[in-house]
């Protein structure tokens, strides 16, 4: 499937912000099941390149930092992605970390007492077929609830509440997969909205999307959104993964000024024509 997607951030200022630095997590990588055709991270005022590298967790990373005076910020992310369904396997990323480091725990997906219970709970006559009933087991828990929790909420308080969104999900599935000893991480990304796949929730899926990858012995990663029940398909245009939302959040930066701002994002995520004959 070929996809276009522009993802635009605009921050306005209440004062002049002398100085701004951004992290930019905001370019997809290529692997088995994801070509990038074309793609572009721009940034109001900056005319120069931005440095890039490679994070731990074999993230691109664009670090801009803008020394003029501004009251406003504006990144562009855009381009078209061409992807095939392999069933949720991630394979042919670039190596980094080993899978193990993906067992530590954040403040985020600390595990509770129901956590583990939840974890224990999810059984199957091998590994794949046991996430596979966490997944279910996680979402049969927690109900899809916009506005229900925040940036800063951690997976036993959502647990505890029932309530959640995409982010909280996965959360919670990456915390119960730790203690079973699965290698587990978050996901940012896009997902195509219309004509969703059958058994999906599109009130459960913003163009702007999160969901899990367990790392299975043999076989390798392996994703699951939970919010929506199903594995990644061609759907899906990986963006970043880390421990937790923290980790992978496509954009982090700090300022010197401005007493207070005001966001607004807009994602257009869409199915493209494919030109290939």
């Amino acid at each position: 499937m070929l996809i276009s997607i522009r993802h635009v951030t605009r921050y306005v200022y209440t004062g002049p912000v002398s100085y701004s630095v951004q992290s930019l997590r905001l370019t997809p990588a290529p692997f088995k099941g994801q070509r990038i055709v074309e793609w572009q991270v721009a940034v109001s005022g900056v005319t120069a390149s931005p440095l890039e590298l490679r994070d731990g967790f074999g993230n691109t990373v664009h670090l801009v930092t803008i020394n003029a005076p501004h009251r406003e910020l504006t990144i562009t992310a855009a381009g078209l992605v061409e992807t095939e369904n392999l069933n949720g396997i991630v394979a042919g990323l670039a190596r980094t970390i080993p899978a193990r480091v993906y067992l530590k725990e954040t403040p985020q997906t600390r595990p509770d007492a129901a956590i583990r219970a939840l974890a224990q709970s999810a059984t199957g006559p091998g590994p794949i077929e046991t996430l596979h009933a966490l997944s279910a087991a996680v979402r049969d828990k927690v109900e899809y609830v916009a506005g229900a929790t925040d940036t800063h909420t951690g997976a036993a308080e959502a647990l505890g509440d029932g309530k959640g969104v995409c982010q909280d999900h996965a959360h919670i599935f990456i915390s119960a997969a730790r203690t079973l000893g699965f290698p587990a991480r978050y996901v940012t990304g896009y997902l195509v909205l219309d004509d969703p796949p059958s058994g999906t929730d599109p009130g459960s899926a913003p163009a702007h999307h999160a969901w899990a990858e367990a790392h299975v012995e043999g076989l390798g990663w392996i994703g699951f959104d939970v919010a929506n029940r199903i594995c990644p398909t061609d759907r899906y245009v990986r963006l970043a993964c880390g421990l937790d939302a923290a980790y992978a959040a496509p954009i982090i930066g700090s300022r010197r000024g401005g007493a207070g701002e005001t966001l607004d994002v807009s994602v257009a995520v869409q199915q493209q024509q494919s030109t290939q004959q």
